[in-house]
């Protein structure tokens, strides 16, 4: 089955009724992590992402990504009217930023923000661990200053993803509450990873979830178990991440963006991308089982 024969296939049907769209205003935006379907044309993208009862997207507007740094002045209108067509948004643009001292960087948000995007997703910071930790967080305040001076100029604010590692910027949580603490959530805050808190704080996770409550900007859905002490990403239904925080952090009055990632299959192979969408169809029932919303 070639590709445009799989997504014709796939569409059962393509625009929700005028009621599912009220409901879908009424609840907080639900999105996907677009990296399995690169390979895809836009209009093919969104065909899949509306079908799936999406509300928008993460889509990757980044080195190697959907859309490139150099791409985005020709591109990401592109993609914007593509989704908007089917009444879909860039909820979050996955990119490569973090800092306001290039030229291409700021470029890109302010050709996001024009097109009404609310919300990009930062790169990674990383520690030397052969330094002081403390010395490290107090050299990325100029930058950071810089930085949410223009998502304050442009109206956009930018979102963090912890990430478990040994030398992440986030990977603790706490270090990014202290990092965040002068700043206005509107335009820097965190995208709460529960599958990289978990693996993180393991117990302790629910000090860390209520510790960055003010903070968190998105919510990123994902599941995980440990395999030989290695952490192997798996769908929802088969993982150990809390299935009662989603609709906990929802009811505490959270507005932002509920993102769901699927990375339990290979995403560099776009023979897989009906794989991808089956995936992700279980993924996201399981998910609003949790949240409430089926």
């Amino acid at each position: 089955m070639n590709r445009r024969t799989f997504i014709a296939s796939s569409i059962v049907t393509s625009i929700p009724a005028v009621s599912a769209l009220t409901a879908r205003r009424e609840r907080n935006p639900l999105c996907v992590f677009t990296k399995p379907f690169q390979s895809l044309s836009y209009d093919e993208m969104a065909e899949i992402i509306a079908d799936l009862g999406f509300d928008g997207i993460e889509g990757t507007i980044r080195p190697g990504g959907h859309i490139t740094p150099e791409q985005v002045p020709d591109e990401l209108p592109k993609m914007v009217e593509v989704l908007r067509k089917r009444k879909l948004e860039l909820t979050i643009m996955a990119s490569g930023i973090n800092n306001a001292d290039d030229k291409l960087n700021i470029q890109q948000l302010q050709i996001a923000a024009k097109l009404g995007v609310k919300r990009y997703r930062m790169a990674y910071y990383k520690y030397d661990l052969k330094r002081p930790i403390d010395k490290q967080l107090n050299e990325l305040r100029p930058t950071l200053d810089n930085l949410v001076a223009l998502n304050k100029e442009l109206g956009i604010q930018a979102i963090y993803q912890n990430h478990s590692g040994s030398n992440y910027v986030g990977a603790p949580l706490w270090d990014l509450r202290e990092l965040f603490a002068k700043y206005d959530p509107r335009y820097v805050a965190v995208g709460l990873d529960m599958a990289h808190m978990t693996a993180e704080g393991t117990r302790s996770w629910p000090i860390q979830a209520k510790l960055m409550r003010p903070r968190i900007g998105a919510l990123y859905v994902k599941s995980f178990r440990w395999e030989n002490n290695k952490r192997k990403n798996c769908p929802l239904s088969e993982g150990i991440v809390d299935r009662k925080y989603p609709r906990e952090l929802l009811k505490s009055g959270f507005e932002g963006p509920v993102n769901l990632h699927e990375e339990y299959i290979n995403h560099r192979d776009p023979k897989l991308v009906p794989e991808h969408v089956k995936a992700i169809r279980k993924d996201v029932a399981t998910l609003k089982e949790w949240l409430g919303w089926s």
